[in-house]
């Protein structure tokens, strides 16, 4: 009875066990539930203060669209507005002058009829004198009018020569104040610098100390450049600065491009200063590019070789009479445009022919013949227009005035060299002395190179040292000492200093 007893209880205890069990459960996934809808609300509450934060950006952010296409629309309708403005003065401009046309032409049909009647009136007249004559001189009435016509005929001759002297001389004084006002007015219209070229460029150091390095021992190092660009390197007291001096241009631009980067560098040694003179040169190359790439961007003439950009840039480094050519062609160029402009000729022309104009000087040390015809053969090679070949060539009187650009050409030319203070003839002079004493000594075989330097007052010759011995240079140096004393006229003396040297350079692998 007690097992019984025993087995029932078990199976109630397990009964009430399951229930309890499971209500623990089914309380269990009432609160997991009521976790994930509290999740999801979460969600949703964060997911609605997002969208929320979302459309105020938006709202902002098309205020300002609409605030700047507002202010666009507004900028474009008083622009408009403007235009509506200028084109309704315009139209009340042009009935106007409508208005005064008519005037004129209904002034002119009056008169056109009171011509009419005069004319009617003098023919009355003229026939009543005939008549009268003929009665007084016994004349048949041909005899009458063939005598009257003659004494007419000779008085209008002696009136019209008088009013062909006239205008002749008013047109002449006319067509002089004329010329005057249209080279007064492209001269005011243009007002360039006339600055004059130096003979040395100053470089700026950090400290003296580069001075040293620069000379080097023994001062190899200065004798080194020196050698490499032709220059004369001159380091005194001044504080901060070095002076490169050369009467070439191109050399000084060269020598301040590579002494500038040997500082920046700071190995300064024979080797290395070749190096960066060799990297100056192909600089130099590309500046002369862009400056006849700009000179004729600035001046609008377009579609030229790219070659002959590249030569006309090289004038950037020539002067003629102190006065740099390519700036004073770039002047004649836009003075040209303007006188053609004044004159109904062909402003393109004129602009073109005036920035070519002097394109041989760029050659003229390595073509024979005048700048002119150098200038001609280049332009000619080069297929630039024939009519800009014309209006160039004229610009020295070498060739005839073909057309009317090339007188255009030539009065520009004499306007921009005749500025004040445009040109110095002895500086002039000076470069070409010092051209010269270069020309002489490289006309001598075995010569390398050759730089005069110090003002002309000293030339140093580089020799080919397999070409030349020791003996040979100092006769090269006697002979061109003779050369320079019999051919050219200078102040003091000239020291000529002929260099020959050997290297012997092995590389070690």
């Amino acid at each position: 009875m007690s097992l019984k007893l025993l087995l029932a209880l078990l199976a109630f205890s397990g009964i009430v066990g399951a229930v309890i069990g499971y209500v623990f459960r089914w309380l269990f996934a009432l609160a997991r539930k009521s976790s994930i809808e509290v999740e999801v609300k979460q969600l949703l509450f964060d997911a609605r203060e997002e969208a929320k934060k979302i459309t105020t950006r938006a709202e902002e952010e098309s205020r300002k669209h609409v605030a700047i296409l507002e202010n666009e629309l507004k900028e474009k309708e008083e622009k408009v507005a403007r235009m509506e403005d200028r084109v309704f003065k315009r139209e009340e401009s042009l009935d106007k002058k409508q208005t005064e046309l008519n005037a004129e032409v209904e002034g002119l049909k009056v008169r056109i009829e009171e011509i009419k009647v005069i004319k009617e009136r003098a023919s009355v007249l003229l026939a009543q004198r005939s008549e009268e004559l003929a009665k007084v001189a016994g004349l048949t009435k041909e005899e009458a009018e063939e005598l009257l016509y003659k004494e007419l005929a000779r008085e209008g001759e002696e009136d019209l020569m008088v009013r062909l002297q006239k205008l002749e001389r008013d047109g002449l004084e006319k067509i002089e104040r004329r010329a005057k006002e249209i080279l007064t007015t492209a001269i005011h219209r243009l007002g360039n610098s006339v600055a004059s070229d130096t003979m040395a460029t100053a470089i700026t150091i950090p400290n003296d100390e580069l001075k040293g390095k620069i000379i080097g021992k023994e001062g190899r190092n200065i004798k080194a450049f020196e050698r490499a660009a032709g220059v004369e390197v001159i380091i005194d007291d001044t504080p901060g600065s070095i002076l490169i001096s050369s009467f070439d241009p191109i050399r000084r631009a060269i020598a301040r491009v590579a002494l500038e980067n040997l500082i920046i560098d700071g190995r300064i040694q024979p080797a290395k200063i070749e190096e960066t003179v060799e990297k100056a040169k192909n600089e130099i190359q590309k500046i002369i590019k862009e400056k006849g790439e700009q000179a004729a961007f600035e001046t609008g003439v377009l579609n030229l070789d790219p070659r002959l950009l590249q030569i006309l840039g090289r004038l950037y480094f020539r002067t003629s009479y102190g006065q740099n050519v390519l700036q004073h062609s770039i002047e004649m160029a836009h003075l040209s445009g303007m006188i053609a402009e004044e004159l109904g000729a062909n402003p393109q022309i004129a602009r073109a022919g005036a920035l070519l104009h002097d394109i041989g000087k760029a050659l003229d040390h390595d073509i024979q013949g005048t700048h002119v015809e150098i200038g001609r053969r280049v332009l000619q090679k080069f297929g630039v227009n024939e009519e800009v070949v014309k209006a160039m060539q004229a610009h020295h009187e070498e060739y005839p005035y073909e057309t009317v650009e090339s007188i255009i050409v030539q009065v520009a030319d004499a306007i921009s060299g005749g500025r004040p203070g445009a040109r110095r003839d002895s500086v002039e002079n000076y470069l070409k002395r010092l051209a010269d004493i270069e020309e002489i000594t490289n006309s001598f075989g075995g010569v390398e190179k050759s730089y005069a330097i110090s003002a002309g007052r000293e030339v140093r010759v580089f020799v080919r040292p397999e070409e030349m011995s020791d003996l040979a240079a100092r006769e090269l140096a006697r002979n061109i000492a003779l050369r320079i004393e019999n051919e050219l006229k200078y102040p003091g003396e000239i020291k000529v200093a002929v260099i020959r040297e050997t290297r012997a350079i092995e590389f070690a692998r």
